[in-house]
C-alpha cells in the first residue's frame, strides 16, 4: 500500500497488487525548498465515515470525506500542542483520507484530493490512485498511521511531516473477483513517509511531495 518507495519513481508504479498497499509518493521529486496520506483516529475520533468538522478550521470550506467501514484508516497520537503544527497534521490527515476514499470510489480525479494538494502534489496523488484504479482494485482492512513529527520552516508557509504506517492488516481487493491480497511473506509491513506541505492562500496545508521508504519505523 506504499505510495512508492524511494527506489521507485512515480513513472514506474509497481504492477504487483500487494505492493500497491503503500500510499503514494515519488522517489525523486522532493522539493528543494524544504525537507520533508472507515474509522477515524483512535485518539480523537469523531464519526467513522466523515471528516472531523473540516469546514470549521481556518475559514476554508473544506470537503467532507467519507470512508466505508470496510477500510479503517486510524491516526494514533495525531496531535500537537502547537496550533500551527496541529493544522499541518489535520490537513495532512484529510489529504490521506481523501486519497484512499478516491481509490475506493474509483475516482482518480477526486476534487477532495485536489483540494489538499498543490499542482505537483496532485500529479503524484493521481498517479498513485490510478495505480489502483487502472488495475481495478480497491483497499480493505485496517491501516494505522502513527508517530507523526512536524517541522515548520522559517518561511511560515512550508512544513515537513514524517510519519509511519503499518500494513499488517491492510489489503487490496479485486473489484471483479473479490480476491483479497496482502504484502508478500517476509516484506516489512511498516513504511516511513516524509511529506512536504505548502500553505495555500486559504490557509490550507497542501501536500506538495511525498517520499516513502519501507521499514525504518520505530514502532
Amino acid at each position: 500500500m506504499a505510495r512508492n518507495t524511494l527506489t521507485t519513481t512515480a513513472a514506474t508504479l509497481t504492477a504487483t497488487a500487494a505492493l500497491l498497499l503503500t500510499a503514494c509518493g515519488s522517489g525523486g521529486d522532493d522539493s528543494s525548498q524544504g525537507d520533508p496520506k472507515g474509522a477515524e483516529t483512535e485518539t480523537s475520533s469523531p464519526s467513522a465515515s466523515e471528516s472531523p468538522s473540516p469546514s470549521s478550521r481556518h475559514g476554508a470550506d473544506r470537503p467532507v470525506i467519507k470512508l466505508p467501514s470496510s477500510f479503517r484508516l486510524t491516526f494514533e497520537d495525531w496531535k500537537s500542542s502547537d496550533a500551527e503544527q496541529q493544522s499541518v497534521l489535520e490537513d495532512a490527515r484529510e489529504e490521506l483520507r481523501a486519497g484512499y476514499a478516491a481509490i475506493i470510489a474509483d475516482d482518480p480525479d477526486s476534487e477532495s484530493v485536489a483540494f489538499y494538494d498543490t499542482g505537483s502534489g496532485r500529479s503524484q496523488s493521481k498517479k498513485w490512485i490510478k495505480s489502483y484504479t487502472d488495475k481495478n482494485v480497491s483497499v480493505v482492512g485496517k491501516l494505522p498511521v502513527f508517530d507523526p513529527k512536524v517541522t515548520l520552516l522559517h518561511d511560515g508557509r512550508t512544513a515537513s511531516l514524517g510519519y509511519c504506517t503499518d500494513e499488517s492488516e491492510a489489503y487490496t481487493k479485486h473489484r471483479e473477483t473479490g480476491k483479497v491480497e496482502g504484502n508478500p511473506e517476509g516484506m516489512d509491513p511498516q513504511v516511513y513517509y516524509r511529506v512536504t506541505l505548502r500553505k495555500s492562500s486559504q490557509g490550507v496545508w497542501q501536500n506538495d511531495s511525498v517520499r516513502s521508504e519501507r521499514g525504518d519505523c520505530a514502532k
